[in-house]
C-alpha cells in the first residue's frame, strides 16, 4: 500500500496521534509529538516490530514524497487494516479498511506462490516450499519453468568414513607405539605386555569384526570396501562404499549408527535408548492416533460485524488466545474459513508451542482441526463470534494415542508414537505411525551400528569400572603402597638414629668419667711417697 502525504509535503506537521495495526492481532503505535513528520510516522511503524515494514519513496512528482507500508507476511489471506485517530490529516493519510474506506492506493495485492509441480497445483504463503517434495526445499524466485534434480550427495558421506578409519588407525598406531618393543635397540616401550592395552585393543578388533544383527542389508564393515590389514590397521575402498550407498544408502547408515527401517510405509523409525535391543520387532496397531477438533453444527454466517460477532475465544491443546476476524461479508464459506485459520495461526500464544489448526468447509459448516494428535489435542471455541461460525451445538472431539505391541509386548502410545515398554527387547524403540489400519503392521527392524557401538565401548572402556580406570587405580594403589612403605622406613631411620645418639652420648659419658678417673690416679700415684733403694 502507498499512501500519499499531504500538499505539505514530507515536511508536514502531524499532531501526536495513534497508529493501530489489525495485521496478525491490533498493535497500537503512538507517534512522538516531537518527530511527527512523515518520516517520524515510518520511524515509529518500523520500531513497533509489528510485521509491517514502512518506508518513503520519491516520485519526482510535484508532492514526491510518499509512504509506503508492506505486510512483512506473504500469502493471500494475509491483509493490513489501519485506522489512526487523534489528528484529522493522519486519519486521512493512513486509514485503510479492505473492507471499507481505502484511503492508501493499493500497488501489490497480496497472493500466494502458485505452481505446478508433476502436474499437480500447489498454493502456498510462502515463496520457500517445504513441503510440496518429500525432503526437498523448493525457493521460488520468478515466475517460469524449470526442472529441478533431485540427486544424492555421496561426498559427505565418504568424508565420514574416511574420517572413521582414520581415527581407528590412529588410536590403533598409538595403542602399539605404547605396548611394543623393539629389537633392534632392546627397548621396551611404556606399557610393552600392560593387560589394559591387551584388552582395549582385543575388544576394540572384535567389535568392529563381528556382523550386525538387525538392521538393513549391510552386516559387515567388508561389505562397505572397510578391511583389516595384517598390522591390525583398516583399509579403505571407497568404490564399495559409492556403489552401496547408490543401492540403497539407509542401509549403509545403519552399519553405522543407531537406526531403525519399517517395512510398512506409513511407519518409521522415530528413536531409541540404550537399552533397546538390535533385532526384527513385530508391530501390531490396536488403535490409530487421531486429531482434535471442533465441527460446526450449522453453516457459518459469512457476514462478520465489528463488535457484534468478530471475536473468538480458542483453546488449541490446552492454550488460550483471542482473535478478531475481519469485518466484512465473505463471498464464501471457504473465504471465511481461509481468515479463521490465518487469524488463528497468526496468534502467538500458539505459533510459540508449535500449536496450529487447519479449518475446513463441509457445505457451509466450519471443522477446526488441531495440527498435534493425541490426547493433549483438543480444540474449543468461545466469544462472540462462536456461535455465528459453528452454529448453537458444534461438537468437540478429543484426540486419541496411537495403542499396540511390539513383539507382543504392550507399548506406550503419546500421539502418532508409539515406544517399546520395559522388559523387552524392544525397549525404549520408538516409532511414528501416520496412517494406515489396525491390525498387523510387518516389522520394524533396530541395529546398532559400529560407530554406536564404538562409542558405548569407549565409554566402558574408560569408564569407572573399565580396564583403564582399574589400572590407574592398581598403578595409584602402588603409588600408596610405596609411600606407606617409605614412610615405615623413615620412622624406622629415625628410631635407629636416636637409638644411636643414645648410645653414643652414654658411650661418651662412660669416657668422659673414665678419662676423669686417669687422671684422678694418676695424681694420686704421683702423690705416693718416694723411696730410696
Amino acid at each position: 500500500f502507498t499512501a500519499y502525504n499531504p500538499a505539505t509535503g514530507a515536511g508536514g506537521t502531524y499532531a501526536g496521534s495513534t497508529f493501530t495495526s489489525n495485521g496478525n492481532g491490533v498493535k497500537t503505535i503512538t507517534i512522538d509529538a516531537t518527530n511527527n513528520s512523515l518520516s517520524g510516522i515510518r520511524d515509529a511503524i518500523n520500531k513497533a516490530n509489528i510485521g509491517v515494514t514502512a518506508s518513503i519513496i520519491n516520485d519526482g512528482g510535484t508532492s514526491p514524497y510518499r509512504l509506503v507500508l508492506s505486510s512483512n507476511t506473504a500469502g493471500v489471506a494475509n491483509s493490513l487494516k489501519i485506522t489512526a485517530t487523534g489528528d484529522a490529516s493522519v486519519s486521512a493519510l493512513l486509514s485503510q479498511d479492505p473492507a471499507g474506506a481505502q484511503n492508501l492506493q493499493e500497488t501489490v495485492t497480496a497472493q500466494n506462490t502458485e505452481a505446478t509441480v508433476n502436474g499437480v497445483f500447489v498454493s502456498k504463503s510462502s515463496s520457500t516450499l517445504t513441503d510440496v517434495v518429500q525432503g526437498v526445499t523448493l525457493n521460488v524466485l520468478k515466475v517460469g519453468a524449470t526442472t529441478v534434480n533431485v540427486a544424492q550427495d555421496s561426498s559427505g558421506a565418504t568424508a565420514s568414513v574416511t574420517s572413521f578409519v582414520k581415527a581407528y588407525n590412529d588410536l590403533n598406531k598409538t595403542l602399539k607405539d605404547l605396548s611394543s618393543y623393539d629389537p633392534a635397540t632392546k627397548k621396551s616401550a611404556v606399557l610393552q605386555g600392560d593387560a589394559a592395552v591387551r584388552t582395549i585393543q582385543s575388544q576394540i578388533r572384535g567389535l568392529l569384526s563381528h556382523a550386525l544383527t538387525g538392521g538393513g542389508s549391510y552386516k559387515t564393515l567388508s561389505e562397505l570396501g572397510i578391511t583389516f590389514q595384517g598390522n591390525g590397521s583398516l583399509t579403505f575402498d571407497s568404490s564399495k562404499l559409492q556403489s552401496a550407498l547408490s543401492t540403497n544408502a539407509r542401509d549403509v547408515a545403519a552399519v553405522f549408527v543407531a537406526l531403525g527401517s519399517a517395512t510398512d510405509s506409513l511407519v518409521s523409525y522415530s528413536g531409541s535408548t540404550a537399552n533397546t535391543q538390535p533385532g526384527s520387532y513385530s508391530l501390531n496397531v490396536s488403535q490409530l492416533a487421531t486429531q482434535g477438533k471442533l465441527a460446526g453444527s450449522a453453516a457459518a454466517g459469512l457476514t462478520i460485524t465489528a463488535g457484534v460477532n468478530d471475536t473468538l475465544n480458542v483453546t488449541v491443546d490446552g492454550v488460550n488466545t483471542a482473535v478478531t476476524l475481519a469485518a466484512k461479508t465473505y463471498t464464501t464459506a471457504t473465504q471465511l474459513a481461509m481468515e479463521v485459520q490465518s487469524k488463528i495461526n497468526g496468534a502467538t500464544a500458539l505459533s510459540s508451542v508449535g500449536s496450529s489448526v487447519a479449518v475446513q468447509q463441509t457445505a457451509g459448516a466450519l471443522t477446526i482441526v488441531s495440527n498435534k494428535y493425541g490426547s493433549a489435542s483438543n480444540v474449543t471455541v468461545g466469544g462472540n463470534g462462536a456461535a455465528n461460525l459453528l452454529g448453537a451445538t458444534p461438537a468437540a472431539t478429543a484426540g486419541v494415542d496411537v495403542a499396540g505391541t511390539l513383539n507382543g509386548s504392550a507399548a506406550t502410545g503419546l500421539g502418532q508414537y508409539l515406544t517399546g515398554g520395559s522388559g523387552s527387547g524392544a525397549t525404549g524403540l520408538k516409532i511414528q505411525i501416520t496412517g494406515g489400519i489396525t491390525g498387523a503392521r510387518g516389522l520394524v527392524k533396530f541395529s546398532q551400528g559400529y560407530a554406536f557401538q564404538l562409542n558405548k565401548l569407549v565409554d566402558s572402556l574408560s569408564g569407572s569400572s573399565g580396564p583403564i580406570a582399574s589400572m590407574t587405580d592398581g598403578v595409584n594403589r602402588t603409588i600408596k603402597d610405596i609411600g606407606n612403605r617409605r614412610d615405615v622406613l623413615n620412622r624406622r631411620l629415625a628410631s635407629l638414629e636416636t637409638r644411636y645418639r643414645a648410645q653414643f652420648t652414654a658411650l661418651d659419658t662412660l669416657i668422659s668419667s673414665m678419662n676423669q678417673t686417669s687422671t684422678y690416679l694418676t695424681q694420686q700415684l704421683a702423690n705416693l711417697p718416694k723411696t730410696s733403694a
